[in-house]
């Protein structure tokens, strides 16, 4: 049998790369690059899929394309620029590409920013809740693409929460940092809760969705089965850390009434604030999301939640040897 061969935008970010490590051990890994770069991939095509096509020999003999390349977080996701020419022009360029090549499969990591957050309700793939931010409109967008553009005959979305795990450099490290130096304010005891995923689960979730027949033309909520809030966060991050939490706490209402001021400041500057509303919603409001859909279907079942992981990502930031996706922890998350 020849050897399968996938191709994977986004390789240089922290999950294409979780994702390449993996399927190079099955597979031929073809990387498609904004710009020449080493990285755990056998080939690289370079390509801005935001100004034009990919050329014809990255989809030359490719079994499956995953299509992770994207914007990896909306810094303000309310303002499109950007958003609309990556996330849709590029998806649509991609696809066209794969249609004349004849690609038969196709995986696209999209966001539950594409159906937006429903507060203290829990969502599935069915909701009716729609995007309610640019970034996520545009993610919704290519989704169409994705399941009914026609383009590839196995298409298959995945939508993902917060995902964290080795090597990431996202809000959760930074939250990490700030309470291993002291400088992380006891949150209180808002009971927000939020759904989240490991990486390496991530990466399980596409493999498994790549080839399993009833994965065509569906949706797929990945995270791991859990649901936190944010004093739930930090205090197992202070556990991780072996530092015992203040018994004191920061009002809500103090926060609350921060995120007020850092709105008028924001007004007077003419740019956001580093503290105001947007910000006290992603720290306390509630984004919860149901999974059950890739268990029934795929099999999938997650084999990381936050408090396993928290003990390898706390060693990482502090320059320990923090254990590579797919190895640490009590079982492997590569199956």
């Amino acid at each position: 049998m020849a050897e399968r061969v996938f191709l994977v935008t986004g390789a240089r970010g922290f999950i294409g790369g979780a994702l390449c490590r993996h399927l190079r051990t099955v597979g031929r890994v073809r990387a498609l690059l904004r710009g020449a770069a080493s990285g755990p991939w056998h080939e690289a095509v370079v390509a801005d899929l935001a100004v034009a096509g990919p050329p014809p020999e990255a989809l030359a003999g490719v079994d499956a394309v995953f299509h992770f390349a994207g914007n990896a977080h909306a810094l303000d996701e309310h303002d499109g620029s950007g958003h609309h020419d990556v996330t849709v022009v590029g998806t649509r360029r991609l696809l066209d590409a794969c249609r004349i090549a004849r690609v038969p499969r196709f995986v696209f990591a999209s966001s539950v920013k594409a159906m937006g957050e429903g507060g203290d309700a829990v969502l599935d793939e069915s909701s009716a809740s729609p995007p309610t931010t640019e970034y996520g409109r545009c993610k919704r967008a290519a989704e169409e693409l994705v399941l009914r553009g026609g383009y590839v005959a196995h298409a298959t979305v995945l939508r993902l929460p917060l995902v964290y795990g080795p090597g990431h450099k996202g809000n959760l490290a930074r939250m990490i940092d700030e309470v291993a130096r002291g400088r992380f304010p006891p949150v209180p005891r808002v009971k927000n809760r939020r759904s989240m995923v490991h990486v390496d689960d991530v990466v399980r979730a596409a493999v498994l969705a790549v080839d399993h027949p009833a994965a065509a033309g569906r949706v797929f909520i990945v995270c791991d089965g859990r649901s936190y809030s944010t004093r739930e966060i930090y205090e197992s991050t202070c556990a991780a850390l072996g530092v015992k939490p203040p018994v004191w706490t920061v009002p809500a209402f103090a926060l609350r009434a921060l995120a007020r001021f850092g709105d008028a400041v924001g007004r007077v500057r003419g740019r956001r604030w580093r503290f105001d509303s947007g910000a006290y919603d992603k720290l306390f409001g509630s984004a919860l999301y149901d999974g059950s859909a890739a268990r029934d279907v795929l099999g999938f079942v997650p084999a990381w939640d936050l408090e396993r992981a928290l003990p390898a990502l706390v060693a990482e930031r502090q320059g320990g040897a923090a254990a590579s996706p797919g190895r640490s922890g009590p079982r492997r998350a590569l199956g």
